[in-house]
């Protein structure tokens, strides 16, 4: 470095930083559009930044062996506020409009004959302050990345441990999750190698235009999405950064403060999915009810007995007692027509009307095991209800 201007021009720069910031804040206005429509608020940070910088040259002038301190000294006014709110090329800009402030004024700050040396010792600071807000950028980023890690991991245990708390959403929001409907989990195996698959997750659904949170809870990834137009498409595509083995969605619900649902439902369909060898991926939490209530699952069994039991029962003898002849003779309408000794058209007829009401077919090998499941439980539930 150069000779340093004297003490005298170090003493007169101090006494004009107020003013020189002033000056360097009113060309930021005139010449970056997008500092004129900063709120109120961050424009009187960058004034306070401004001023802090022209001090921070003062020091650096007495002390050239060292860098310049930008966090404590020129960021300290608004530390993660500036950051959030001014990208890191806005902040050169700020900058260079400060240094070409202090630059024209070079000839009424300096003593006589100091005006050389002090416009030099600016153009080497500008340097040197430009190279310390990249780095104080960089460790700001990786600072807000593993609080945003940690975060995620807070919100998506709560998901998965059901919890409802009015606070989630709160947190989802820090963490830029937009608050849009439908919300759903999806859930499967973390892959096996040493592949970063929360990132290539985010990756995947926000090049579809989806919000998405990730979560690795044991061996188990955890991803809560929302908002995206065409679930289906997104929920295909991610599916494909899982683990090797089933991956299942939970029902869509309208908000993230429920989203606790639809983790519930997946987690136990996951835990069930063994037993349906053949199931789709992504395969839905819905449709491994059967599965999830031989698992012990009673939001299954209950949803059984409602969907299907119930409506059953409610419809009259005449059509359960089809649907079980059905089942027994295999799906076989004709040998079922013989055994009621009614036409294979009224065994049609009733199966038809079974099928509207629980949505299950029993001539459908997945529907049959279904309704077979759903009246075997309802059974048992009624005989235990005998015994109390």
């Amino acid at each position: 470095m150069s000779v340093a201007p004297s003490e005298a021009t170090l003493r007169r720069l101090e006494r004009s930083s107020g003013a020189l910031a002033t000056q360097a804040v009113a060309r930021m206005d005139e010449e970056l559009p997008w500092f004129r429509a900063m709120p109120a608020a961050q424009r009187s940070w960058v004034t306070l930044v401004a001023q802090a910088g022209i001090a921070s040259l003062v020091e650096w002038c007495r002390n050239p062996g060292r860098p310049p301190r930008l966090t404590g000294e020129v960021f300290g006014a608004a530390p993660r506020e500036l950051m959030n709110a001014v990208p890191l090329k806005r902040s050169v800009d700020l900058i260079k409009v400060t240094v070409e402030v202090v630059e024209d004024r070079v000839e009424q700050v300096a003593e006589p004959g100091d005006a050389d040396r002090l416009r030099l010792t600016v153009l080497q600071f500008s340097r040197e302050i430009a190279f310390a807000a990249a780095h104080v950028y960089a460790s700001f980023a990786e600072n807000r990345g593993a609080w945003d890690a940690r975060l995620e991991a807070l919100v998506v245990d709560a998901l998965v441990r059901g919890d409802r708390s009015e606070e989630l959403p709160g947190r989802a929001a820090a963490l830029g999750w937009a608050e849009t409907a439908p919300v759903v989990v999806l859930v499967g195996s973390a892959p096996p190698d040493d592949s970063d698959s929360r990132a290539a997750v985010r990756r995947a659904a926000r090049s579809m235009g989806c919000e998405v949170l990730v979560g690795v809870h044991a061996d188990e990834l955890v991803v809560v999405l929302g908002g995206a137009q065409d679930l289906t498409q997104v929920t295909a595509r991610v599916c494909r950064e899982f683990g090797p083995g089933p991956v299942v969605l939970g029902p869509q619900v309208d908000s993230l403060a429920h989203a606790g649902e639809s983790a519930t439902a997946a987690l136990a369909g996951l835990h069930a999915a063994a037993a349906w060898p053949d199931a789709p991926r992504p395969v839905d939490a819905e449709d491994l009810l059967p599965e999830r209530a031989l698992d012990g699952d009673p939001l299954a069994r209950a949803a059984l007995a409602e969907r299907v039991a119930v409506p059953l029962q409610d419809a009259g003898g005449e059509v359960l007692e089809t649907v079980r002849t059905v089942l027994g003779n295999g799906g076989n309408l004709e040998a079922t027509a013989r055994a009621m000794f009614v036409h294979t058209n009224t065994v049609r007829y009733r199966l038809k009307r079974a099928a509207e009401l629980t949505g299950y077919s029993a001539t459908d090998p997945r529907g049959a095991w279904t309704l077979q499941l759903a009246l075997a439980l309802a059974q048992l539930d009624g005989a235990r209800s005998l015994w109390h």
